[in-house]
């Protein structure tokens, strides 16, 4: 569906040379905003609202591509697409594939952080 790797450890590299000691309070933040993102889009979904779906996966896509999560960020697109075309039909799959790489996403990242700290 989606070609693009699970991180981009080049981004996150350079993120990580820039935040030094801020970059695991900038990963714990993003997970801890990405988890009330999905939330958020589960909610709108439900409710119906494919304006409120289209800006969250919008801001989700947006955090994604900034933390170096491609593949999320790509996913959020399609998201954020289904909403702006009110087609919230299409959005249970898209969020299945979300949660799903939300899942690797913070796995990855957290053993990138248990093995990165030099």
């Amino acid at each position: 569906m989606v070609d693009k790797p699970h991180l981009d450890e080049e981004a996150l590299a350079e993120l990580q040379d820039v935040m030094e000691d801020e970059f695991e309070m900038l990963i714990q933040t993003y997970l801890k905003d990405s988890k009330e993102r999905i939330e958020s889009l589960k909610a709108a979904m439900n409710d119906g609202d494919a304006d409120a779906f289209a800006k969250t996966a919008h801001s989700f896509k947006g955090s994604c591509i900034n933390i170096g999560a491609p593949r999320l960020g790509a996913l959020c697109r399609i998201a954020e697409k289904a909403g702006q075309g009110e087609r919230l039909s299409d959005a249970p799959p898209v969020l299945v594939a979300i949660e799903a790489e939300f899942e690797r996403v913070t796995g990855a990242l957290h053993t990138l952080m248990a093995g990165g700290a030099g």
